[in-house]
């Protein structure tokens, strides 16, 4: 199973939506939203039948047992994260705590236990096509254990797909370097900002480290087109394959906020899109 993985280096760049529609026009059968901070693919590739879930247990956190605790305050006054909340009674703020363990340490009578957290969700939809799905809670840490157990759950369940499209998350964090561990290729999408083209040096650097085969492409081209043509420069000199642009377009972002695909249109974002995918099923075949 060849893995395509959709990244950009900072957020609102259009990632998702060209996701989305690259599953269109692959006919993918298998594929995920690595972005577990704040996934949003099945907004577009919504299921019709109910998905499996499963608890994520990441790190574990402190228990304060009532019955036990003799309110001495050691947990407290130990505590270096504030955790340690002590009205009505001694408990702790699983928000704030960070599972180091301490305040189970300093206990004299033992009221404190370290214990399994539920640190998220996961979903996994089997129909004619796979789609891995998960959400972190709030200041739950272990995002890239939870995004690995995501591909995992795709892998496992889709092992006759000759193609799976991974919509990673933003920036060069932890859920990225977990999403690129493994793929066959990497598509980047980037914005005509010096933001973008900022976040986009840090990522390249990223996947360098990890010699991962990737190629650019600028979403809302039209915006800048001095910024566009230097990120298309920087791409020829360091020998990045270039894919093409994606002008800015209205009607793509009447389809977005009505949950539907921008190939719903023949619009000159979707034709972009469909040229972009061509190149990049070339470069992948290349790279098998």
């Amino acid at each position: 199973m060849k893995l395509l993985l959709i990244l950009s280096g900072k957020g609102g760049t259009g990632k998702t939506t060209l996701a989305g529609a690259l599953i269109q026009i692959y006919n993918a059968k298998a594929y995920a939203d690595c972005d577990v901070d704040a996934p949003n693919l099945h907004l577009i590739a919504k299921q019709t039948e109910s998905p499996v879930r499963s608890d994520y247990y990441g790190m574990e956190k402190a228990v304060i047992h009532p019955d036990l605790c003799v309110s001495c305050g050691a947990c407290a006054e130990h505590c270096r994260f504030g955790a340690v909340l002590t009205e009505p009674d001694y408990h702790i703020d699983p928000i704030a705590c960070e599972g180091c363990g301490v305040c189970s340490f300093v206990c004299p009578v033992s009221a404190v236990s370290m214990e399994e957290d539920i640190a998220g969700e996961l979903f996994l939809y089997c129909n004619d096509h796979v789609f891995s799905d998960a959400v972190l809670k709030m200041g739950r840490g272990t995002s890239g254990k939870l995004v690995t157990q995501v591909k995992q759950n795709l892998t496992a369940n889709a092992s006759d797909a000759p193609l799976a499209i991974l919509d990673g998350s933003p920036g060069i964090g932890c859920p990225v370097i977990a999403s690129v561990s493994g793929v066959s290729y990497v598509l980047i999408v980037t914005e005509p900002t010096l933001s973008g083209m900022s976040d986009l040096t840090r990522l390249m650097k990223t996947l360098h480290q990890f010699g991962a085969p990737h190629a650019v492409c600028v979403n809302k081209a039209d915006l800048n087109d001095e910024i566009s043509h230097t990120i298309e420069l920087y791409c020829t000199e360091n020998g990045i394959p270039f894919l093409g642009t994606i002008p800015y377009d209205p009607q793509a972002v009447k389809l977005v906020n009505e949950g539907k695909s921008i190939l719903h249109s023949d619009s000159p974002s979707a034709d972009a899109i469909r040229r972009i995918a061509l190149h990049l099923n070339i470069l992948m075949e290349q790279e098998a």
